[in-house]
């Protein structure tokens, strides 16, 4: 049972990875739009983040706190994704604010996964 949980906090941490990686890649070409790639490293951390909130039959108890938090940030981000989405389909820029805050939140996200 700790292989699989060890294999879904990798799954996790790839899934922040892809979203940042993508972020970071329309940071360098200076685009700051929203791509699928970050929507999907989005709807991958939550599943995954999911699945390690359940209890595995482990003998320690489970960080709320630090679970709540992340979903809260995890929220916001998908917020800021759904309205940069939105922007790009209109053909509007999206603003600097609103880019930033994506990877300024997943940076945060992984940083709370990570150390706390």
């Amino acid at each position: 049972m700790e292989a699989l949980r060890g294999i879904v906090i990798v799954l996790h941490l790839i899934s922040f990875a892809m979203l940042f990686g993508a972020w970071f890649a329309e940071l360098l070409s200076k685009r700051q739009r929203v791509t699928g790639l970050m929507q999907w490293g989005l709807v991958a951390a939550l599943v995954t983040g999911m699945a390690l909130a359940a209890p595995w039959g482990l003998d320690g108890d489970l960080n709320y706190m630090k679970i709540g938090v992340k979903l809260v940030v995890l929220v916001m981000i998908g917020a800021l994704l759904g309205i940069g989405g939105a922007r790009h389909r209109r053909k509007k820029p999206n603003s600097s604010i609103l880019f930033w805050s994506i990877g300024l939140l997943t940076l945060l996200n992984t940083g709370i996964a990570v150390l706390v």
